[in-house]
């Protein structure tokens, strides 16, 4: 992960805002993420960081929708490149895990057990609450 990315750069500041209370902060700072995004790779992480602070279930789950759909975006642009190499694969687990989550509160329980399910087979196993 490239620190000295400005996507990255801003949820970094976002999450530091939101591990110190300050929320707003932190929503602010991932919309500018999302804002400033150029590619599916940055927007892969924005939309991650921005489903975390939504104001209904159905919001989150939408991010975290979109955070799957630009990491699985990058990664065929990936494959189409045959000399860049996979720069998502590490975020598939909380990908699935935050979409698993998000099918969770909404109470579907299947849909949340398959993305679960998905998150296991990479090595973090969550249960159904």
């Amino acid at each position: 992960m490239d620190l000295n990315n400005p996507v990255i750069k801003l949820c970094l500041a976002g999450t530091q805002a939101e591990f110190a209370g300050r929320l707003d902060d932190a929503h602010r700072l991932y919309l500018q993420a999302w804002e400033l995004a150029t590619d599916d790779y940055e927007a892969c992480i924005a939309a991650h960081y921005v489903a975390r602070h939504q104001a209904t279930p159905q919001a989150t789950l939408h991010w975290n929708q979109i955070a799957l759909d630009r990491a699985e975006a990058d990664d065929a642009d990936r494959a189409e490149q045959a000399d860049q190499h996979d720069r998502v694969g590490g975020f598939y687990p909380s990908l699935y895990l935050a979409l698993g989550r998000a099918h969770e509160v909404l109470g579907h329980h299947a849909e949340a057990q398959q993305y679960y399910d998905r998150a296991a087979k990479l090595g973090i196993v969550h249960l159904i609450d």
